[in-house]
């Protein structure tokens, strides 16, 4: 390889690198602008109600148990019995539990950015099976009971919209703020009446729930048999959590989802009596499932994914510039590459700025045009045809189309791109077959005919 096409090729591997620079700068840029967004999201969220976890309704029955304890006297050594008093709380999840939710979407904007809301409009329906004794058997004439009640915990009671009613059997009672339930966190409970101590109990429990949140919604099911349905008018759902939904159905208006688990694939009732006598019960929280409401056409994403390509594409049109001065025997100047280099830079600049503005498709689409007309212009001019300059355009349009294929094809850009790759080795590869490389860059005089254009003018 001679000297001349050495000191080409190394100068384009500098501009390359050098180019790392402005791309550093504008992927920070991105970097902030989503930090931007982010505290706009959480801001929207305190002042209106952040995601909403429902965990519950749970029966809680506070008692007083009597025991005795043999106490020793530590001077004389003689030891008698005294009375002593424990307090806690029995608990006892639902027999069946129904959730049924209705949920809508409302974006809230401030400035720039915009933050996505929820509404849910849910009816919570089950059953208690309170055992006999309360499941204590012999031991029950130590234990003094308290009033029981309903707890139901919610991150965030703020998100409350209407005024919560619990039917119990044939009765109608008032829900109350606070779980009275350490292990629920926040939340509502309702009093209830004397529980039948000796006899066990069947009761029959509903109640609306009108609730507001942002990104998250969530459950937690606390029956033995526990199904939930959720429909709402977004399209673009992210499932997550302990389990995914049994059935599913996802179109352009919405999507309905339904989840059915048992005490066997939750172990609800061991986690539970684990959690007795503590003040927190993250097994019990952390059994969830639920949606995420999260744009998959977030520009930051889709821009900072774009970005991590930009090395690849402009190593592709360095290397098509290139293919156009040795074939055409032209003499193209490392500034003229560095100026289309820095208009290839300037596209993602470009893209994240239109993007904050109007869709991420119209934006995309004019960044790219703005690039691919400037560079199809100026490289008309380098490589001395307007022929040349449109050609140059295509391939870079074509670059351009295939890269949005790359950002919207998330599970096949690996594909993708290899393919992309693999297509523009071969087609430099057969290009440059019979190409005497020993003799590249030996006179690359501006204007020069190619060997193809020599032997056309002999044959004419």
């Amino acid at each position: 390889m001679n000297r001349a096409l050495a000191f080409k090729l190394g100068a384009i591997a500098v501009l390359i690198l050098l180019l790392l620079i402005p791309l550093t700068m504008i992927d920070g840029l991105i970097s902030e602008r989503k930090r931007y967004q982010s505290d706009v999201l959480k801001d929207i969220a305190r002042s209106s109600s952040f995601n909403q976890q429902i965990t519950g309704p749970i029966l809680v029955v506070p008692y007083v148990k009597k025991y005795w304890k043999w106490i020793t006297n530590e001077k004389t050594g003689e030891r008698h019995k005294e009375q002593r008093e424990e307090r806690g709380h029995l608990y006892f999840l639902p027999e069946r539990f129904v959730f049924d939710a209705d949920l809508t979407t409302e974006r809230r904007a401030r400035g720039i950015y915009e933050a996505l809301l929820y509404h849910s409009d849910s009816k919570v329906s089950g059953l208690f099976r309170v055992p006999e004794k309360l499941g204590l058997g012999a031991n029950l004439d130590q234990y003094r009971f308290s009033t029981p009640y309903l707890s139901v915990g919610i991150n965030d009671i703020r998100g409350i919209r209407n005024d919560l009613k619990l039917r119990l059997n044939n009765q109608t009672l008032e829900f109350a703020p606070g779980s009275r339930a350490p292990i629920l966190g926040d939340g509502v409970h309702a009093m209830l009446p004397m529980l039948d101590s000796e006899g066990g109990q069947t009761l029959a429990f509903s109640f609306d729930l009108k609730l507001q949140g942002t990104e998250h919604f969530s459950l937690v099911p606390v029956g033995r048999d526990s199904r939930v349905m959720m429909r709402a008018d977004w399209p673009h759902p992210s499932f997550f959590g302990n389990f995914l939904p049994s059935s599913r159905d996802l179109n352009d208006q919405g999507f309905t989802a339904e989840w059915q688990t048992s005490f066997f694939a939750t172990n609800l009732e061991e986690i539970l009596r684990r959690c007795m006598g503590s003040d927190h019960c993250n097994n019990l929280i952390n059994s969830r499932f639920g949606v995420s409401f999260l744009d998959p056409v977030d520009q930051y994403l889709k821009t900072d994914r774009a970005i991590k390509y930009a090395l690849l594409f402009i190593t592709l049109t360095f290397a098509t510039f290139f293919l156009f001065e040795i074939l055409k025997r032209l003499a193209v100047h490392p500034v003229q590459y560095a100026l289309v280099g820095l208009a290839l830079a300037l596209f993602y600049l470009l893209l994240l700025s239109l993007s904050e503005h109007i869709a991420f498709v119209k934006a995309y689409i004019i960044s790219a045009a703005a690039c691919v007309g400037l560079i199809g212009f100026y490289a008309s001019a380098v490589l001395r045809s307007w022929q040349r300059g449109l050609g140059f355009a295509g391939l870079l349009a074509a670059l351009y189309a295939l890269l949005y294929g790359l950002l919207s094809a998330e599970d096949y850009a690996l594909l993708m791109g290899s393919l992309l790759v693999f297509g523009v080795l071969g087609c430099t590869m057969v290009l440059t077959r019979q190409l005497d490389w020993y003799n590249v860059g030996h006179s690359p005089t501006r204007g020069a005919a190619s060997p193809v254009e020599t032997n056309n003018r002999k044959l004419g």
